[in-house]
């Protein structure tokens, strides 16, 4: 059973790409599904661009698998990735209705998705447009009544990326140290980004391990090379102070951190602790 909620909860991240939803909120999504809620990711893309040497065929087959494994290293309930190719997302309104479809047949309590109004990756761009656009309807059973509407709007939460982090921020940040290991296996299984794709776009081949390598060294090598989106960062101190606590949070190694969407107001901190358990209750912390 879920521990601090009778009903488990469902939990729905939304990506462009297959491992976005891992890098920037694997850690959340393994402590949800620690204790006993039902978590999805969704690529809106089958992420069949992103290689410099496989072609898109072989490289959306693949991807489709490393998806599998990385949901199986979270323990989560399930990886859907979209067959729209990769660099060629948009925010239609045909995406708009998959990602609606995708909220309500998942029954979804909590959608984390990337940000929409930032520079950086088109396709980032057009899941987080589609997203929350797609969330403003939730509700409406005028709009695809063929699938029935929710009762009630989900916490909307957005996650940062490389080209939204400046910009992003830190309403709620959840401390991952009890699952950072989960997150940076899920990585590890999108081999063909973390140690193919990104190291040799950004020049650090060489420092990749080999396949046979003890985990220890895999795991240094992730958190050298993408650290900013594994350890906690000055800049998420307060936020960790309000949800933790003075004590914890000076403790806290590794977090993720999470931006309220603005076309969903601010919730109230008891429906906010209620939908993310993992946080302290009120009046449990020092």
């Amino acid at each position: 059973m879920p521990d601090g909620s009778a009903t488990p909860l469902r939990i729905l991240a939304i990506g462009a790409h297959p491992d976005e939803a891992d890098m920037y909120a694997g850690g959340t999504a393994a402590l949800y599904a620690r204790m006993g809620h039902a978590v999805r990711f969704v690529s809106l893309t089958c992420g069949d661009a992103g290689h410099q040497s496989m072609g898109r065929f072989a490289l959306a087959a693949r991807r489709e698998k490393e998806a599998v494994l990385a949901a199986e290293r979270l323990g989560i309930t399930g990886y859907g990735l979209y067959d729209t190719h990769d660099g060629e997302l948009e925010a239609t309104l045909e995406t708009r209705h998959r990602v609606l479809r995708e909220i309500r047949t998942w029954r979804a309590d909590v959608v984390i998705s990337l940000h929409y109004a930032v520079d950086g990756h088109p396709d980032h761009r057009a899941s987080g447009r589609a997203t929350v656009d797609a969330v403003q309807f939730s509700t409406l059973r005028n709009v695809l009544p063929d699938v029935p509407a929710l009762e009630r709007s989900p916490l909307h939460l957005m996650m940062p990326d490389y080209g939204s982090r400046a910009s992003h921020r830190h309403d709620i940040v959840i401390d991952t140290g009890e699952t950072i290991d989960s997150k940076l296996l899920a990585c590890d299984a999108h081999a063909t980004q973390f140690h193919e794709f990104a190291p040799y776009g950004r020049g650090f081949l060489a420092e990749v391990p080999n396949p046979s390598a003890p985990w220890e060294a895999k795991r240094a090598y992730l958190l050298k090379h993408w650290g900013e989106f594994m350890y906690v960062q000055p800049d998420m101190q307060e936020s960790l102070r309000q949800w933790y606590g003075e004590s914890h949070a000076a403790s806290v190694q590794f977090a993720e951190t999470f931006q309220f969407s603005p076309r969903g107001g601010t919730p109230s901190p008891d429906r906010i602790r209620h939908l993310m358990p993992m946080l302290p209750q009120a009046g449990n912390h020092p």
